[in-house]
């Protein structure tokens, strides 16, 4: 009898396992994906990308530090500075042909006085960045080569920025304008802002607006000094009351060279908005550079302005005075 039960549960098992489905196999494991050639023709590209992201927020700071208020300021904007430095130090050792990693470690470098570090770091970025050349970073190699006493260098790098007023370029543009109108060449350097500037002005952008107020100042400076303050009526007369912040946020962008040429155009800039204390002591401060290239024309001004200070004022014009009504008596 138990043998009978015994077989018959076999039996009935192997019935169940005749009828039931195989089991689909399950599926292989996805190969990992490689970018065989990526990794080939750039093998660090992932690791340089996240450096340079870094890099370009440390640079943000910087410059959010530098337009702060305060003494402390100034220690924040130069630790940003030390950071990139270190961070694209060591993506050069990467990556030494990296245009962008040569232009922000070049930067860095020329904040923090390693002028010859910069300089190496821009001949090679030239180099490497062939037609990809950053109007910014062409403008801060010239501004190197300017600061370095190196003028004709400097044009011929900043050349290479010439065309329509686009992002990143106008001060490129306005360095290369007011080199030329340094070296004696005025009409070059109206050419250059003639050919950036649009056709009709609609609207003061900040690049707009440096390279029109450059226009007036290398006007001036040649003695074409209608010219200049026309080219300051349109724009005052377009924006109005935010013309003075306008271009004093315009020309904080911009770092001079020679140093002296930022007191000649806030000159121009008091002047222009009648503020004849301020303009004189701008002047004036520009024309105690004694081999300023423009210093008689800076003394010209200062001269001015005594002159319109010493002339004797007409008296204010008296309002006339209407008699009382005569009241009739009362009778």
């Amino acid at each position: 009898m138990r043998r009978a039960i015994i077989a018959g549960a076999l039996a009935a098992s192997l019935g169940a396992l005749a009828e039931a489905k195989p089991a689909a196999p399950r599926p292989a494991p996805a190969p990992i994906q490689i970018d065989f050639w990526r990794e080939v023709i750039d093998p660090h590209g992932v690791e340089i990308a996240g450096l340079l992201a870094k890099a370009t927020t440390a640079l943000r700071y910087a410059d959010e530090a530098s337009m702060a208020d305060g003494e402390w300021s100034v220690a924040d904007h130069m630790r940003y500075f030390v950071d990139v430095y270190n961070i694209m130090k060591y993506a050069r050792s990467l990556a030494p042909d990296n245009a962008d990693v040569l232009a922000t470690f070049a930067r860095a470098a020329d904040e923090l006085g390693r002028t010859h570090e910069a300089r190496a770091a821009w001949v090679h970025y030239v180099e490497v960045a062939d037609d990809r050349l950053s109007g910014d970073a062409l403008a801060r190699y010239g501004s190197l080569l300017l600061r370095s006493g190196e003028r004709d260098a400097a044009i011929a790098v900043l050349r290479n920025a010439q065309g329509p007023v686009r992002a990143n370029n106008a001060s490129a543009q306005f360095l290369l304008a007011n080199a030329l109108a340094e070296r004696g060449e005025v009409s070059a350097a109206l050419d250059v802002i003639q050919a950036a500037l649009p056709p009709q002005i609609q609207y003061y952008s900040g690049d707009v607006t440096l390279l029109t107020f450059a226009q007036a100042v290398i006007l001036d400076e040649d003695e074409q000094r209608s010219a200049a303050f026309e080219t300051l009526d349109r724009a005052r007369n377009a924006m109005s009351s935010s013309y003075a912040s306008s271009v004093l946020n315009a020309l904080s962008s911009i770092r001079f060279a020679p140093s002296e040429d930022q007191h000649y155009y806030l000159g121009l800039l008091y002047e222009s908005q009648h503020q004849y204390v301020e303009a004189r002591a701008e002047f004036a401060l520009y024309a105690a550079v004694p081999d300023a290239v423009w210093r008689s024309r800076a003394l010209d001004h200062v001269h001015a302005i005594d002159a319109e200070r010493r002339a004797p004022k007409p008296p204010p014009e008296k309002k006339p005075t209407t008699p009382p009504p005569v009241v009739a008596p009362v009778p």
